[in-house]
């Protein structure tokens, strides 16, 4: 008996240590307590003599005044439980029919029989059937082997409980189980006579692990090595937004449900994990980055945010030197202001070309001869001066004659004269594929080959543009 008082402290310290669960979590149990052994119960033929004398315990029942019994259980599901009961006691009062006065009964001291019992039990509980986490029904069945006295033998049993639980793992429980014996007769010095075997105790869950020391159980723990929160099925909620950090792709920072917990600060509908710019509102093409200027290229990447420019060159405006507004990498003519349709170079006009003209028609050659006179010089250097201002324009040199002579030497010299024209211009600076030269001989006259005024304005030299 000191040893069960013991293990009963035991037990108490135990449960002031344990924490609050379910059956499933915590699936063992033990139960210490104290019990009472009733013989009355297959005494009495009579239903209700039974049940009048149930509670009788100070005529009827056996008790010693210690701990007697020890029920280890385990959960094992859908309500079930099974579990082993050791339990002793001492059998003073002997409940038998009194011969002589039929209906009346004797309790009789057999002699201080000692008594134990050791049964299995399978427990089903009634407790989430109607709904309550306090109040526990339970109705069991099993079988075990008990020693009376010198006495023993198997019994088949069967009866009902109830548990009040304090806490979710610390309750007060009370079971009366009738064990029926295979013994036909009630002599307690040969037989084990059929009897009611009542229980009281303190009963105590435990086995549940809470790593994490959350509440929550591990098997019912989405995050079991991290602290969380119950509606989040034990997972942290570390920013406070509601989504659990397991979902949230932004733990640490709160943000809306809709951008899994991460915050979209300028409100563009772009969380600021994927916003390149997340202090100012920017369209999702460009990452969440505003496009100032509009030309294409977002502001945080765009080294002239306030001036279009192509992406090419950074979002800045091609440089443009001449000013004509056509960048340079695309300008001819990179210098000299010109037009968009001439690629940004000057377009040569119709004065040009008849001053041009003007200049060509006083160059003068030696007489029959391709050579220069030395006063066509500045003429020629006029000429190549206005050709250069129109560095990507190309012009034709032709030459003409009179009609004195024979026509094959008025042909070939036209040629080489314009020939000559053409050769100085390319000394003196211009692209030679930007000139050609063709002579005309005496067939394209302008005025008459009648006077010598006419045959001075036959022979000339012509710059023609080239389209």
């Amino acid at each position: 008996m000191r040893h069960l008082n013991k293990l009963f402290v035991a037990a108490l310290m135990f449960a002031g240590l344990s924490s609050q669960a379910q059956d499933s979590n915590n699936p063992w149990a033990i139960t210490i307590g104290a019990n009472a052994v009733d013989t009355r119960f297959s005494a009495s033929k009579k239903l209700e003599d039974q049940f009048s004398q149930y509670f009788n315990a100070k005529a009827n029942w056996n008790i010693i005044p210690s701990v007697s019994f020890v029920n280890v259980s385990r959960h094992i599901g859908d309500n079930f439980s099974f579990g082993v009961t050791g339990s002793v006691n001492k059998i003073t009062k002997f409940v038998e029919p009194r011969v002589t006065v039929p209906g009346d009964y004797n309790v009789v001291n057999p002699g201080d029989l000692s008594y134990y019992g050791i049964d299995g039990v399978i427990n089903y509980s009634f407790m989430n059937l109607i709904g309550s986490k306090v109040i526990d029904p339970s109705a069991h069945i099993g079988g075990g082997y008990t020693f009376f006295g010198d006495a023993s033998t198997g019994t088949v049993n069967g009866g009902l409980g109830l548990t009040f639980w304090f806490s979710e793992n610390v309750g007060l429980s009370f079971r009366s189980t009738y064990k029926h014996s295979f013994d036909e007769t009630r002599d307690p010095s040969v037989d084990v006579p059929s009897h009611m075997q009542h229980f009281a105790g303190i009963t105590f869950k435990f086995g549940g692990k809470d790593t994490d020391g959350d509440g929550i159980y591990d098997k019912d723990d989405a995050c079991p090595d991290v602290p969380g929160l119950k509606e989040f099925q034990g997972c942290p909620d570390t920013d406070g937004d509601g989504i659990p950090d397991k979902d949230d792709a932004c733990p640490d920072v709160a943000g809306p449900k809709e951008f899994q917990g991460c915050p979209d600060t300028d409100g563009d509908g772009i969380p600021d994990k994927d916003d390149a710019c997340p202090e100012v509102a920017g369209p999702k093409q460009f990452n969440g980055c505003p496009d100032t200027d509009g030309d294409g290229v977002p502001d945080n990447v765009d080294k002239c945010p306030n001036v279009k420019g192509p992406k090419e060159n950074g979002g800045c405006p091609w440089p443009d030197r001449d000013g004509d507004g056509v960048a340079d990498k695309d300008d001819k003519c990179p210098d000299v202001k010109g037009t968009v349709a001439n690629n940004g170079c000057p377009e040569v006009s119709d004065e040009t070309i008849k001053k041009l003209n003007a200049y060509a028609k006083t160059i003068l050659f030696n007489s029959g001869k391709a050579s220069f006179q030395k006063q066509t010089f500045p003429v020629l250097q006029s000429i190549t001066a206005i050709l250069k201002e129109y560095p990507n324009s190309r012009f034709s040199i032709e030459g003409h004659t009179d009609s004195d002579g024979k026509d094959a030497f008025n042909q070939k010299l036209s040629e080489d004269r314009a020939k000559a024209v053409k050769d100085y211009l390319i000394e003196n600076g211009i692209d030679s594929d930007r000139l050609s030269s063709i002579g005309y001989g005496e067939s394209k006259p302008i005025d008459t080959n009648k006077t010598a005024k006419g045959k001075a304005n036959n022979r000339r030299v012509e710059v023609k543009l080239i389209k």
